[in-house]
């Protein structure tokens, strides 16, 4: 099922004026102080200069598990997961290839202490701060400890000024967008339940942000 934001922006009321791309001077802001909070920091120019960067930087045999992302569609990667030519672990299939519904949750939270975690955020604040949220927490359970190797991949459409800014987006962007998509997918719509403001990373090397200089993602 096709999810990208032409799919429901039409339909959806949100705040456009938050979906900008960055001028080369606030992307340079944003680098500078993400890296000044220990996140190392990737510039690519597309989708599949996006999916070479993650082929390097994952080795063979590593476990690999990602979160629902809709970035992460858009640039194949959750196809390549599933049906590409790599050495990974796809921890994704096997835990989704649970039938019973107890022991696949159990799987679900194992999963998120991968070897490598994929995912995106709601926003990027040019101050240095992330900020992502989700339903159940599936997806941002693993981003603060539980993952050995973090990658997070966003469009550069997700950098706002400060973190006030980075919240509004989440609130007036992401999340009506979300709704919409949840509604077409599950026939439910979605909540920001679980809320997380990443301000800095104290390991170094864990945690690289994969910029993409694409609108990308909600």
């Amino acid at each position: 099922m096709s999810q990208r934001k032409d799919d429901y922006a039409d339909a959806v009321s949100y705040d456009e004026s938050l979906d900008d791309r960055p001028s080369d001077d606030e992307l340079d802001a944003a680098i500078e102080n993400l890296e000044a909070n220990g996140f190392d920091v990737v510039v690519v120019e597309d989708g599949e200069a996006t999916l070479d960067e993650i082929q390097a930087r994952i080795p063979p045999g590593a476990s690999v598990m990602d979160g629902h992302s809709t970035t992460l569609e858009e640039i194949g990667f959750v196809e390549y997961l599933t049906e590409g030519d790599h050495e990974w672990e796809n921890v994704h299939s096997e835990v989704y290839g649970i039938d019973d519904d107890e022991e696949r949750q159990r799987a679900r939270r194992e999963a998120q202490a991968s070897d490598y975690f994929l995912g995106s955020v709601n926003a990027i604040a040019q101050t240095g701060e992330l900020v992502a949220a989700d339903a159940s927490g599936s997806r941002i359970g693993a981003y603060p400890f539980a993952a050995e190797n973090l990658l997070l991949v966003a469009g550069t459409n997700k950098i706002v000024g400060d973190l006030d800014t980075a919240l509004d987006r989440l609130e007036d962007v992401a999340y009506p967008l979300e709704d919409a998509r949840a509604q077409d997918a599950y026939g439910a719509g979605s909540v920001i339940a679980k809320q997380l403001v990443y301000r800095q990373e104290a390991e170094e090397g864990r945690t690289t942000v994969v910029l993409v200089r694409e609108s990308l993602g909600y």
